[in-house]
C-alpha cells in the first residue's frame, strides 16, 4: 500500500507546483500591467499609476490619476479643467483614451472613466514633456496658451524720468537707435 500513497503524493506535489507556477506568471503579468510614476505638472509633483500596455515614450495613466495629477478631466467636450476645454480629434481618439469596461461616463460632472494618454495630449497643446525611465518620472512644461511671447518686437511706450528728474518718453526717441539698460535688485 506504501507505493500508491507515494505515488499519489509525488503526483499531487507536481500537480501543485506546476498551479503555483501559473499562479506566479499571472500575478506577475497583474503586476506588469500597472506600475508608478511620478508626474510633475504645473510645478506639482504626483504619483500616479501607469498602464503597463503604454508604448515606451507614452504615459497613460488612469482618468482618477489625470485629474488628481493635473486637474483636468475626460468630458464629452474634451479634456476639461474648470472653464478651459481642448476639444480632442474624433478620428485620432484611440490615440489619447481608451475606456475602461462599459463604464463610459461615470464620473463626475459626465467625466468618463478609463486610460488617458497624457503624452499624446501634451504634443496636441503644444507642450514639451521630459521623461526620465531610470526613474519614471515625467516633466510637463508650460501649454502653448501658458506661454508668454511678446504679440511684436515694438517696446510698450513708457515714460521715466533721467538722473536730473526730466522725463523721457520712448516714443520721444522715434527713428532713432536707443540703447535701454534695465536692472533689479531680485
Amino acid at each position: 500500500m506504501a507505493p500508491i500513497f507515494g505515488e499519489f503524493d509525488m503526483k499531487a506535489c507536481f500537480v501543485s507546483g506546476i498551479f503555483l507556477l501559473f499562479l506566479m506568471a499571472a500575478i506577475s503579468a497583474m503586476a506588469k500591467d500597472t506600475t508608478h510614476a511620478t508626474v510633475v505638472y504645473d510645478d506639482r509633483a504626483t504619483e500616479v499609476g501607469v498602464a503597463g500596455f503604454a508604448q515606451t515614450g507614452s504615459l497613460w495613466l488612469t482618468t482618477a490619476d489625470l485629474t488628481r495629477a493635473t486637474g483636468f478631466a475626460v468630458k464629452p467636450q474634451g479634456v476639461c479643467r474648470e472653464e478651459l476645454c481642448f476639444p480632442l480629434p474624433k478620428a485620432r481618439m484611440q490615440e489619447f483614451f481608451r475606456p475602461e469596461g462599459a463604464a463610459k461616463s461615470s464620473g463626475k460632472g459626465g467625466a468618463q472613466q478609463g486610460w488617458f494618454n497624457l503624452t499624446a495630449f501634451a504634443g496636441l497643446v503644444h507642450q514639451p514633456v521630459a521623461h526620465d525611465d531610470a526613474m519614471a518620472t515625467w516633466y510637463f512644461g508650460l501649454r502653448s496658451d501658458q506661454q508668454h511671447q511678446l504679440a511684436s518686437l515694438h517696446a510698450p511706450d513708457f515714460t521715466l524720468p533721467d538722473m536730473a528728474g526730466k522725463m523721457h518718453s520712448l516714443s520721444d526717441f522715434r527713428g532713432k537707435k536707443v540703447f535701454l539698460v534695465t536692472w533689479a535688485s531680485w
